[in-house]
């Protein structure tokens, strides 16, 4: 296991060089509210002796960087510090312009601070959250420095976990801006900069914060496909595309392996997919979040019996990804849970990435969450 792991840490290291209403909606609403804790991005399964790593660095290029935290067992109010915020703190420190900010939850004073340093200094900055979650202190913090903030006021969820910033960078991933987002549950969050991204996620944001059209019903004028650098990237929104469709498209294209990594897995057609690649020759292999994973809704059972290698996570707290990897190639990453609610109610965001360099991180961190699952910390 030692070699595993050194294995797997040499591999990210030398790529960093390289470079979630129904029944089901209330399993994505209960499963999101969660204590959670973790630290920045190493490769070592859930450490259980005191003390805490000093945080590895992000993989990064020019126009991209990919954040992985490293849940800890039992936690401890001592760990919390070098997580995904304070890379999303140092980010909004820099702005100049504008900060407009998509997020379900919100307990980080840290960054509720910086969002109000932001303001005083002349940028423009916004928010929109769901209804449920208001009270949370990091919108009191804003809303105290007369930061102004727009809820859903629904009955599906406003489950989108972005950020704009000047109208040229994009912050999403899995990633809830929480304590246990941040220190407990196994997330990702990953920024790019590119325009034309940031202008899809624009029109959503101002249709929700301007024209409070949450839900199903938005006919907005996004461009699915953009190149940044040489990678495509396809970009999705929820409930106004049918997102689990396109996932089906992608998943039918895949030659050789389908790595995922699931909070929620109830769509029986992304699962038929699944399964029938695998009768073609392809490797399925999954993790899925244990909780919910025994219910009839979970595709978990459906696939085991498909006798596919999937597996309950290790994490003693919540596995709160919501990623596939095709071929070692391509990315599927963001807040989309692969459920009907997801599809048809939930506000989300979903990028698929064409990236090698960058399916390699997250296959790195594929292997890492499937060994705690074989080895789950006691």
């Amino acid at each position: 296991m030692k070699g595993f792991r050194q294995t797997l840490t040499l591999l990210v290291l030398a790529l960093m060089l390289v470079s979630l209403t129904g029944v089901q909606g209330c399993e994505d609403v209960l499963s999101e509210i969660e204590v959670i804790m973790t630290i920045a991005a190493t490769v070592e399964p859930y450490p259980t002796t005191p003390g805490t790593p000093p945080p590895s660095p992000p993989a990064d290029s020019s126009w991209y960087s990919v954040y992985f935290n490293t849940p800890r067992y039992p936690d401890k109010d001592e760990y919390h510090y070098g997580g995904i915020e304070d890379q999303l703190v140092a980010v909004i420190d820099k702005a100049t312009k504008s900060i407009d900010l998509a997020a379900y939850e919100f307990d980080l004073e840290n960054v509720a601070h910086a969002l109000v340093r932001a303001k005083g200094r002349g940028v423009t900055v916004r928010m929109v959250t769901d209804t449920d979650n208001m009270d949370e202190i990091g919108i009191e913090i804003l809303k105290k420095a007369k930061i102004k903030v727009v809820e859903d006021d629904r009955g599906g969820i406003m489950h989108n976990k972005f950020l704009v910033i000047d109208g040229e960078w994009v912050w999403t991933g899995s990633w809830n801006l929480t304590i246990n987002g941040t220190y407990r549950n196994n997330n990702n969050a990953l920024i790019i900069h590119s325009p034309e991204l940031a202008h899809n996620y624009a029109l959503v944001f101002n249709a929700m914060f301007e024209d409070k059209e949450f839900g199903p019903g938005r006919k907005l004028d996004i461009q699915h496909q953009v190149t940044v650098n040489g990678t495509r990237i396809d970009n999705y929104f929820s409930p106004e595309e049918d997102i689990s469709a396109r996932l089906v498209d992608l998943i039918k294209t895949s030659k050789k392996s389908i790595h995922f990594m699931a909070f929620s897995f109830t769509d029986q057609d992304i699962a038929r997919a699944m399964s029938d690649r695998a009768k073609d020759g392809v490797e399925v292999r999954g993790v899925f979040e244990t909780r919910g994973s025994d219910t009839s809704y979970s595709r978990y059972d459906y696939l085991r019996r498909a006798k596919l290698d999937v597996v309950r996570d290790g994490n003693p707290y919540v596995l709160h990804h919501k990623v596939i990897i095709i071929d070692g190639e391509i990315v599927v990453t963001g807040s989309y849970n692969f459920s009907a609610s997801a599809n048809e109610s939930n506000d989300e965001n979903v990028l698929v990435l064409y990236n090698p360099e960058i399916a390699a991180l997250f296959e790195a961190e594929f292997l890492r969450v499937y060994d705690t699952a074989q080895n789950p910390p006691k």
